[in-house]
Formats: C-alpha cells, sequence, structure tokens
C-alpha cells in the first residue's frame, strides 16, 4: 500500500521525507524477526534508542486495558524515559489476568537483558487474539535471538514485525529547522480492524532526536491524538492493547523543548503531521476497505460540534455501505448528522467531492452520472457545511465491503 502523502508546510519549513520511519531520526534501531505466534510471517519486533530518550503514551480508552499497557505506563512513569519497545503480534495478551502481567513483566526483563538497558527503560506491546497466554517459550526464544542480531535490524522488519490483518506496513517521516539545527520525526503503524475514535486496534511508534521535556511532549502527544489518531473510524470497535509513544533522544542538540520556546508550534505541527499520516494510512487499510473516506465538517459553532458531526457521518455503516457501492446516496449522511444530538439548525449543505446534494437541508439537482463516477475513486471526499459559526474538523475512515465480513467472520480459525 502507497502511505499517504504528508502536507509540506512551507512556512514552518516541515518537510517530508518519503521513506521516513522510526529509524530516520539520529540515534534510533529497529527490526524483528519470526519466533512462532504466527505461521511465517515476522511477530516479534524491538525498537532502540542509543540512549534514554523523553517518553508520553496514549492509550485506549477501554475497561478491560492489557497488560502491556500497565507496564508500559509504569516504565514511563518511573523517569518519564523509555530506551526500549519490544512488541508482539499474533497474541494480545489481554484478559489473561495475573499471568498476563507476569510474562509481560517477563518480556520486559528478558528485552532489557538482551540488549544491555535497565527493565524500566523498557515499554512492551502486543497486538492479536485476546484472551489466550502467550507462548512464553517462543517468546523467550525470540528475544534470546535480539541479543545478537538487533544491530542489523531493520525498520522495514519492525514495520512488519507489528501487524495483524493489515495488508501492509505504515510509516511517516518529517524534518524541520529547530535552533539551526535539522530536527527529524518519524513512526510507524499497524491497525486495519476494530479502529474507532478514542482509539482503536492501533499500535503507533513515533521517534524523534528532537530535545524536549518530558510533560511538554505528552502535552503535544495528547493534543495532536484529538485531531488524527481519535478522528478515524473503520467499523466502531476500539480494544484493549491501542496504544501511541512518542521517543525523543534529544540527539538533534536542540535548545529544550517546551511551549515557551519560539518554534514550539513548529514541532507540534510536524508532530501533527506524522500522527495524520499514519492515522489516514489505518483507515485507508481498514479490513476489507476499497476506499478512503474523509469527512470535512465546517461551519460550526464550536469545534467539539464540528468533531462529532464529522465522526458520525464516518461512523455510519450505512454510509460506509452507500460509498462501497459507489451510490451517491446523500440521505444517508443527512440521517447520520441527524441522529446526534450536537446537530442544532437545518440549514446545512453537502457536498459529495465536487458534486453539491444538499443546499440548506433541502436537495438540489444534481448529475447522478457525475456523483457515481466520482465514487469510483480510492479516495473521497465529503464535506458538510453547518452554517453556525466558523469552526471545523475532519474525520477519515473508510467503506463497509463483503470481505470485511469474511475476514472477521474467521478472525480465529
Amino acid at each position: 500500500m502507497k502511505s499517504e502523502q504528508l502536507l509540506i508546510d512551507q512556512d514552518k519549513g516541515i518537510k517530508e521525507i518519503p521513506e521516513g520511519t522510526v529509524t530516520a531520526p539520529r540515534g534510533f534501531l529497529a527490526g524483528g524477526l519470526h519466533c512462532g505466534l504466527k505461521r511465517r510471517r515476522l511477530d516479534l519486533g524491538w525498537l532502540i534508542s542509543t540512549v534514554p530518550a523523553h517518553a508520553a503514551g496514549v492509550y485506549t480508552t477501554h475497561l478491560f486495558q492489557a497488560a502491556p499497557l500497565a507496564v508500559t505506563k509504569e516504565s514511563i512513569a518511573y523517569e518519564q524515559k523509555l530506551q526500549g519497545v519490544i512488541v508482539n503480534s499474533g497474541n494480545a495478551n489481554s484478559c489473561t489476568g495475573a499471568e498476563g502481567m507476569i510474562n509481560a513483566k517477563s518480556m520486559q526483563k528478558s528485552f532489557a537483558e538482551a540488549v544491555g538497558i535497565g527493565h524500566h527503560y523498557v515499554a512492551v506491546a502486543s497486538t492479536g487474539i485476546i484472551g489466550e497466554p502467550l507462548p512464553m517459550a517462543k517468546i523467550n526464544d525470540g528475544i534470546a535471538q535480539i541479543s545478537s542480531c538487533y544491530k542489523k535490524g531493520t525498520s522495514a522488519q519492525f514495520e512488519q514485525a507489528i501487524l495483524t490483518t493489515d495488508t501492509g506496513s505504515k510509516h511517516a517521516g518529517v524534518e524541520l529547522v529547530i535552533d539551526d539545527k535539522v530536527v527529524t520525526i518519524g513512526g510507524v503503524a499497524k491497525g486495519s480492524g476494530m479502529i474507532h475514535p478514542k482509539m482503536a486496534t492501533m499500535l503507533g511508534f513515533i521517534t524523534t532526536d528532537a530535545n524536549v521535556e518530558p510533560g511538554s511532549l505528552q502535552q503535544a502527544l495528547s493534543a495532536i491524538t484529538q485531531t488524527t489518531f481519535n478522528m478515524i473510524t473503520v467499523d466502531g470497535d476500539t480494544s484493549t492493547n491501542d496504544m501511541v509513544l512518542v521517543l525523543a533522544n534529544g540527539l538533534a542538540g536542540n535548545q529544550l523543548l517546551t511551549p515557551q520556546h519560539p518554534q514550539w508550534l513548529n514541532f507540534v505541527q510536524a508532530l501533527r503531521q506524522v500522527g495524520q499520516s499514519l492515522a489516514k494510512q489505518i483507515a485507508r487499510d481498514g479490513e476489507g476497505a476499497t476506499k478512503l473516506i474523509e469527512v470535512q465538517v465546517t461551519g460550526a459553532k464550536d469545534q467539539q460540534r464540528a468533531i462529532a458531526l464529522s465522526k458520525s457521518i464516518i461512523g455510519s455503516s450505512l454510509v460506509k455501505t452507500a460509498i462501497f457501492g459507489e451510490d451517491p446516496n446523500w440521505g444517508r449522511m443527512l440521517c447520520a448528522l441527524g441522529q446526534s444530538d450536537q446537530l442544532e439548525s437545518r440549514e446545512i449543505g453537502i457536498a459529495i467531492g465536487p458534486v453539491t446534494v444538499v443546499e440548506k437541508g433541502l436537495p438540489v439537482s444534481f448529475s447522478e452520472a457525475a456523483a457515481k463516477a466520482y465514487l469510483r475513486n480510492e479516495v473521497i471526499h465529503i464535506s458538510v457545511q453547518l452554517n453556525e459559526g466558523t469552526k471545523a474538523a475532519t474525520a477519515w475512515g473508510c467503506d463497509l465491503t463483503y470481505d470485511y465480513v469474511k475476514i472477521n467472520a474467521s478472525y480465529r480459525t
């Protein structure tokens, strides 16, 4: 799958790195191997900073958070730093009780010893089937191999090792100049199903060589998550293992970044661009999906109203199936808006790409052929004008296809 192109913000000097990934910033290593959790594909990945890095994280709001999240939160809380991340796919280590915690901590300790870093500097992530104990003999054998090969790994291996039902890897990267130093931000993610705002079945790992104060890094990640990872949906379901981590090791040599730094907003925008690219790639790679759908709501009284209404459309199964069928059924979109308690006025406008279908809440004459032709594209834009104010929001999702049912009907078999 082709990566979504990042926007280049010329005013802030933010430039896309076409093949940017987690090893693009200075001082980061990554890799992956096959330890037997899957039949053939890579299933154990690692990410390492050559020095301890300031760290921040955001996590699923699901009630049944998996054991790896607890271990990772504990590691970050200890010193607000991480130096390594160990990730397995194929098994979520979720809803596994006390044994799950023991196994997650064992992964943390074994990986720390394998690469020679403090165990409290290690984050743990898992993704895959829920409710089954980790096969620790296979995990331990895999981690034992890492000690002799971790410096020879590649970011491509890491990207592959974290996937589940994804059809391809997802990465992004940008660079900008701060304090006359080139700062790089790179990221990778996985996610294809059980994707919905408030996090999803997704893992995201973002690295940067910027020098960032840890509390400010957490502030930036939490802020950009609201307009990136929390603005996507595939099927309306969330999971137990979602997390996004940011590691900032400071090797670019810039002055410490905080909100008081004159170029702070440049850094936050660059971080947002990486997050947005990864989020859109997840939405486009929804299980069985054939199209990326972007919904932009403008003219709202406030930001929260715009966010809620864009999510209402992007999350509608009827809208998603209409887009799959290339049917310009604007009534589905109007109904998705109308069922939200955020809509105050009926004086709305709706356009499917360049084709206006509703004005002031009423249908207008349009070319059905032109609308259907537009819906044959792989990227579909739906715009909604509320005519209430000046706030706007954008959400991303995908169509709902026959293949989505096939994939999830046999997920465990």
